[in-house]
């Protein structure tokens, strides 16, 4: 490389270093195939003036569950857009999530790992109740469950996840960083 003038010339790559760095759209294609996959999912953290929470009763599985669902990310859904879509599709409310709560990487032995968002759904109010239509393909009923039964109804990583927002909801901290349902030490 030649100085002139006490100036360095911009870099121009050689067509022989571009051609070893360009792969083509098979190689790339096969590249993204090998990586890991991880799934998301989205959902709201509903309550009412009492503190109550709103759960939903899946006709799919024997636990209740919030309003939400699996993020469709090869759409270019993100999180937040996943969460006001599913919650509309389950209980018929269009609202903006709030912030966010929890996040959680939650391992799965026969599925690959997901990413949990939990947003702040809000209070809401009774007419807002009044107003939830049950996405009847999915869902048998919905109630409302003070937080100190929540066990009785939510599996365990759930039942942490809603549990750690409740705690950030309740202290105004920060987002909770979840691993299996269990805070992630900051530095670990």
């Amino acid at each position: 490389m030649a100085v002139r003038n006490g100036s360095v010339p911009p870099y121009s790559p050689s067509p022989t270093t571009l051609s070893a760095v360009t792969t083509t759209d098979a190689d790339y294609a096969t590249y993204i195939a090998g990586l890991p996959r991880v799934l998301a999912a989205a959902a709201c953290l509903f309550r009412d003036a009492e503190g109550r929470v709103l759960l939903v009763e899946p006709n799919y599985r024997k636990a209740w569950a919030l309003p939400g669902g699996t993020v469709e990310s090869e759409t270019g859904e993100g999180p937040r857009q996943g969460a006001r879509r599913e919650t509309l599709e389950e209980i018929g409310l269009d609202l903006a999530p709030g912030r966010l709560l929890a996040v959680d990487w939650t391992r799965g032995s026969r599925r690959p790992p997901i990413v949990a968002y939990l947003y702040d759904g809000g209070v809401l109010t009774p007419e807002q109740f009044a107003a939830i239509r049950l996405q009847e393909e999915e869902l048998l009923s919905w109630k409302l469950v003070a937080p100190a039964d929540l066990g009785g109804h939510l599996l365990g990583q759930l039942e942490s996840r809603v549990r750690a927002a409740l705690d950030v909801l309740e202290s105004g901290s920060g987002t909770a960083e979840l691993e299996d349902g269990k805070p992630v030490a900051e530095g670990a």
